[in-house]
């Protein structure tokens, strides 16, 4: 993985020694809170309902595991002794004092870790495939190209003050594991006649005006990334809406001119700056890729994953439902779910993190991804070693078997840390995971993506949820809204709202008849939810929720 060079440690030393100064005159009283208010945005501070949350940066979400250490530590010294990974592959701290945050940045810094651009109108975090490196049907490895994109946009002196927030995500597989299509920029690594380019596509984005992305280029060539890119960020800083915060993603852009205008416009811009782009940043990438290369991967055998696999049935659901594929021989790809029942969705002890970093150093060729999906995971390890993983995953809470089952629900803080929340989501998802565990039945539910968001900014990305649930304040209580038919990977599709909203003692028995009602239409205990909504459409799935309704048609 990526290491710092002398430049970027300096880098970093200067740009929290500024920041150390800023927060001194915010406490002196010498900055107004609307005076520092730029200032922390710049430098991943919030102010959330209760008190500041640091949002920490994990590029392309690849940790080592003493950069997991110091996250521990962070937890413990500063915060409340936990942190909340996140949709974009980030970390929130949500209890620091102001006072503290400074030196929780240096901590960061000695280990090449940063809160740069987590928050305000500029390119947030690159996200990147959870199984980056190790996937089995991958065509290259995508870190490198997100490594590259992260020196490029950091301070980007163009783009530090776009309409809105801007967000990139890159895959290098056919299967989406990044939501390239729900991002302000999508790409996914292809190869043509031998020749390796991307498939950029542009203006996704959920929020308040969900939309799919659109394909501008189906197969830029390699060495015109940057520049390409350049040409996109330069169009939407000029045309996109600045009178409307609402309408001043690139999305409405995309919408308002046309995909085809925007393409013209983009190419135009592209033919113009792809000559001062003169190779520098094909040396740096080459650079960047030397950081990237495989580990050295054991030809060990694994008679003790065949016997625990073949002995234990508690194992064989784990490793079943989270070990993955993996391009090596003799290897899987282990996700960690943070997803425990009754547990708070994404949430990890300083003690857990700790123990996953001891993890990776001792089995996983010191390499932790962290997902969209808000689970960690261990990107190679040889099969021999899963029992002894699976014992100490077991020890500290950390086994749960719910790896893209119900229970493996992405939520957002909502009204619990939020300031812009409208709803809680954090209860939802516990209250909806413990019901389905008391019910035994979510293997036999088999694949199905819950998603809540807690206001209509859609953090907890309900829109492409297979059940999406959206969290509205209706005067004064706390409304649920479903959409169903969401669908976040290579076949994306927004979900299409089922009807009225639900209270919150209501939302648990609604999801419940959904899911009895699926398990009653499929055809097979192999169609999926996704796929049964997809055959059947709203109808039967709609007469599940409202069942007066139903009734009162007939």
């Amino acid at each position: 993985m990526y290491e710092y060079t002398e430049f970027d440690r300096a880098f970093l030393a200067e740009r929290n020694a500024q920041f150390r100064a800023q927060v001194e005159r915010r406490i002196s009283g010498a900055l107004t809170e609307e005076e520092f208010r730029p200032l922390r945005l710049m430098n991943g501070l919030y102010l959330q309902l209760h008190a500041y949350m640091l949002r920490v940066a994990i590029p392309y979400g690849t940790l080592n595991s003493a950069q997991m250490r110091q996250l521990a530590l962070l937890a413990d010294r500063w915060d409340k002794g936990y942190g909340h990974f996140t949709t974009r592959q980030n970390i929130q701290y949500n209890w620091p004092r102001l006072r503290d945050v400074p030196d929780m940045l240096d901590a960061l810094a000695e280990v090449g870790l940063h809160a740069i651009q987590t928050s305000g109108n500029t390119i947030r975090n690159v996200t990147a495939d959870h199984f980056a490196g190790a996937a089995a049907d991958e065509v290259a490895d995508p870190r490198p190209y997100a490594e590259l994109i992260r020196q490029w946009s950091t301070d980007h002196p163009e783009f530090q003050f776009l309409g809105r927030k801007f967000k990139i995500a890159i895959t290098g597989a056919e299967a989406d594991r990044a939501v390239i299509r729900a991002h302000d920029i999508g790409l996914q690594i292809t190869e043509q006649d031998g020749t390796r380019g991307f498939r950029v596509v542009v203006g996704g984005g959920l929020g308040r005006t969900p939309m799919i992305g659109q394909v501008i280029r189906d197969h830029l060539p390699e060495a015109d990334l940057l520049p390409y890119l350049e040409a996109i960020l330069s169009v939407y800083n000029l045309l996109g809406r600045r009178d409307n915060k609402y309408k001043a993603r690139i999305k409405i852009m995309v919408h308002e001119h046309g995909i085809d205008e925007v393409r013209a416009l983009v190419e135009d811009r592209f033919a113009r700056i792809r000559p001062t782009f003169t190779g520098h940043d094909r040396q740096v990438l080459q650079d960047i890729a030397r950081h990237f290369a495989p580990p050295a991967f054991d030809r060990a055998p694994t008679d003790a994953f065949d016997a625990g696999y073949a002995a234990d049935p508690v194992f064989r659901s784990w490793a079943d439902t989270n070990v993955a594929p993996h391009k090596a021989p003799g290897y899987g790809i282990v996700s960690i779910s943070l997803k425990a029942h009754g547990a708070t969705p994404g949430d990890a002890t300083a003690e857990q993190m700790r123990v996953m970093a001891d993890l990776a150093r001792t089995y996983a060729h010191d390499e932790l991804r962290i997902s969209h999906e808000q689970n960690v995971i261990l990107p190679h390890v040889h099969k021999a070693h899963l029992p002894a993983i699976h014992a100490t995953l077991k020890a500290h809470g950390l086994a749960t078997a719910n790896i893209g089952l119900i229970s493996d629900i992405i939520a957002c803080p909502g009204m619990d840390y939020c300031a812009l929340a409208t709803a809680r989501s954090i209860p939802i998802a516990q209250e909806i995971a413990m019901r389905f565990e008391d019910l035994k039945i979510e293997h036999d539910i088999g694949p199905l993506k819950i998603k809540i968001s807690g206001c209509i900014n859609a953090c907890g990305h309900h829109h492409v949820g297979h059940i999406g649930i959206l969290g509205l304040d209706r005067a004064g209580v706390e409304n649920y809204q479903i959409t169903l038919g969401g669908d976040a990977t290579e076949t994306a599709a927004l979900g299409e709202r089922a009807g009225p909203g639900f209270s919150a003692e209501e939302i648990v028995p609604a999801i419940e008849r959904l899911v009895h009602a699926y398990l009653d239409l499929r055809e097979t205990p192999e169609e999926t939810f996704l796929q049964t909504w997809r055959r059947l459409g709203l109808a039967p799935f709609k007469a599940a929720l409202y069942p007066a309704q139903a009734v009162a048609a007939e």
